[in-house]
């Protein structure tokens, strides 16, 4: 009786351990990867990696279209009830082989190991990771993080600056409680 119900807690313990890191690494970013997507994965694996979610395919007209405006096809991937999760940009436009170029994360589940995700705020940015440059435009700044291969935006809101601003910013000049814009991670 007694190794029985031991073998039963075994094959629980060892299912709830499966399920738990399975479902980590779904929401993993790191450099190079983010959920199960990796440098090498391609358009068209796309399909099976989000086989429960959605795929919103906004295409460009390639060289022989009038909308130029519109430089990259884009793939936006929604969980079921709505929720935009990623918008996928490929290195090549109008081509399903073509490898994945850059990826913006709009969920909060997506984070690195050291926790850093949407909602983080500047000084958690800060905190666990280097970063190696901080480049102005006119509405925000740009920070690099070369160790995940990614940037992140702060608008000039969070920032403290008038609209259309050319200041030079400084991470001594970012407020701790910046929250970020924007969150891409690059696959180049």
């Amino acid at each position: 009786m007694i190794k029985k119900n031991l073998l039963s807690i075994i094959v629980v313990m060892f299912l709830l351990f499966t399920i738990c890191c399975t479902n980590n690494s779904k929401f993993k970013i790191a450099k190079g990867k983010v959920g199960n997507i990796t440098m090498k994965t391609t358009i068209q694996e796309l399909n099976t990696i989000f086989k429960n979610d959605s795929i919103v395919k906004n295409l460009s007209e390639g060289a022989q279209g009038n909308n130029y405006f519109q430089e990259d096809d884009e793939y936006f991937i929604f969980e079921k009830g709505g929720k935009l999760l990623l918008t996928i940009l490929p290195n090549e436009q109008l081509d399903s082989t073509s490898t994945i170029k850059s990826i913006e994360i709009h969920d909060e589940r997506f984070k690195t190991v050291t926790g850093l995700n949407i909602n983080s705020s500047f000084s958690e940015i800060n905190l666990n990771n280097s970063i190696n440059k901080i480049e102005r435009t006119f509405s925000s700044a740009m920070l690099f993080l070369d160790d995940l291969n990614t940037t992140i935006t702060i608008d000039n809101d969070e920032l403290g600056l008038k609209e259309f601003s050319s200041q030079k910013v400084t991470k001594e000049q970012i407020p701790d409680l910046a929250k970020m814009k924007t969150f891409i991670v690059w696959f180049n």
